[in-house]
């Protein structure tokens, strides 16, 4: 009990010499031992990694999962060490209504054969998404989390040691500065009573005791200095050790560009199934809606905002007075096609298109060409016209202008 007694004393004594010392240094009383430029640049770039680390890595967590309750729940399954439940995406939630919805339309309809393909594609979607998710998870995340919770806390338990060994430097350069001040003093006061401690009864002079007082000083100085530079140089290899950090997470934001590269490439890969697929049975679709509701006119929005490309399907019609037969027949010969009277509008390409075939017209991203329709046309598909060039084009990929 009484080693732990002193103990517990001189622990309080350091504490209040280094709290001291620290107020002093910010009211401008005493000096302060100043790191050299390379290390206060090591310290600034070890600050500024772990700033934009966490910052990278919450926004990150949000891309993931939007569901700031999920992300909660995830997080507090993670700290409790258990495995986090498997949890349904949004495709794979919607793909399970609309099988459940054509089941009660009826799947033998067109309404219901659509709501299956499509059910089936966003649960494909929902599949490529929980793959994503959970290969940035390992390949990402896991990486700059485990430099934040480890090599960044051992950063700053060394950069807190290396703190206290300066303020204790500093604490014994103030004492010995102030030991050789009275050890001056000492010497030039003549008069032995004045000078002397009150609670010693000395029979050496004041300057002999005030030289002992400074070699003390020297010597937890002395000491304090070597532990100092011992404390500043392991901080110092941990901080250079940052740049190794910025390898291993340039390698991991490779690996994770290239997860998200390939998920996006199956999302454009399934979209483009479902659309050839839903190509096929157009005629059937508007021949269904012919005999159960009024045709509507359709109408070209004014912007056209589908990232993917849209596979030319062109529904056999019959034959409509004033148009020549190739667009009847769903062939179209653009030297046949003769301009509306009215009806035309301007537009500009959003995307580079490559003509699949001599009736289409290829468009470069800004350019601008004139549009028009035609009776028994495809309404995701327009005449577009480029000086004596003519074609057809894909809607999605333009900006109808007014």
């Amino acid at each position: 009990m009484e080693f732990n007694v002193k103990k517990l004393a001189s622990d309080a004594g350091v504490f209040f010499s280094r709290a001291m010392q620290f107020t002093e240094e910010k009211l401008g009383q005493a000096e302060k031992t100043e790191l050299d430029a390379h290390f206060e640049n090591l310290l600034a770039r070890a600050d500024c990694t772990k700033n934009w680390t966490e910052k990278i890595l919450r926004q990150t967590e949000v891309l993931l999962q939007p569901n700031p309750s999920a992300r909660v729940e995830e997080f507090l399954y993670e700290k409790l060490d258990r495995k986090v439940p498997s949890r349904v995406t949004n495709g794979e939630l919607l793909a399970q209504y609309m099988t459940e919805a054509a089941n009660d339309f009826g799947p033998g309809t067109p309404y219901g054969k659509t709501l299956i393909k499509v059910g089936e594609t966003q649960r494909r979607l929902g599949a490529a998404e929980r793959e994503f998710i959970r290969s940035a998870s390992i390949n990402f995340l896991t990486p700059l989390r485990n430099f934040l919770e480890g090599d960044w806390k051992t950063i700053s338990k060394e950069r807190r040691i290396l703190q206290n060994r300066r303020l204790d430097l500093d604490a014994c350069k103030a004492r010995l500065k102030k030991a050789k001040a009275a050890e001056a003093k000492a010497a030039a006061v003549p008069d032995f009573q004045e000078t002397r401690p009150r609670n010693y009864v000395l029979s050496a002079s004041a300057s002999a005791l005030w030289n002992d007082e400074v070699e003390k000083a020297e010597h937890e100085m002395r000491l304090t200095q070597t532990e100092f530079d011992r404390q500043a140089e392991v901080t110092r290899l941990l901080l250079e050790g940052i740049s190794s950090t910025h390898v291993n997470h340039l390698r991991c934001l490779h690996e994770f560009v290239e997860s998200q590269t390939n998920y996006y490439a199956q999302c454009y890969q399934f979209m483009l199934d479902l659309q050839k697929q839903l190509g096929r049975f157009s005629g059937t679709f508007v021949g269904n809606a012919d005999s159960t509701s009024p045709a509507a006119a359709p109408s070209a929005p004014a912007v056209a905002a589908a990232p993917l490309p849209a596979v030319p399907t062109i529904p056999v019609v019959p034959t409509i007075v004033g148009v020549p037969n190739t667009v009847a027949e769903g062939v179209l010969n653009p030297n046949e096609v003769k301009p509306p009277a009215s009806g035309t509008r301007k537009a500009r390409v959003l995307y580079d298109y490559e003509a699949a075939d001599s009736t289409e017209l290829a468009l470069l991203a800004d350019e601008m060409i004139t549009v028009y329709s035609l009776p028994g046309m495809d309404p995701d598909w327009l005449i577009g016209e480029r000086g004596n060039q003519k074609g057809k084009v894909p809607v999605t990929y333009l900006e109808l202008l007014s």
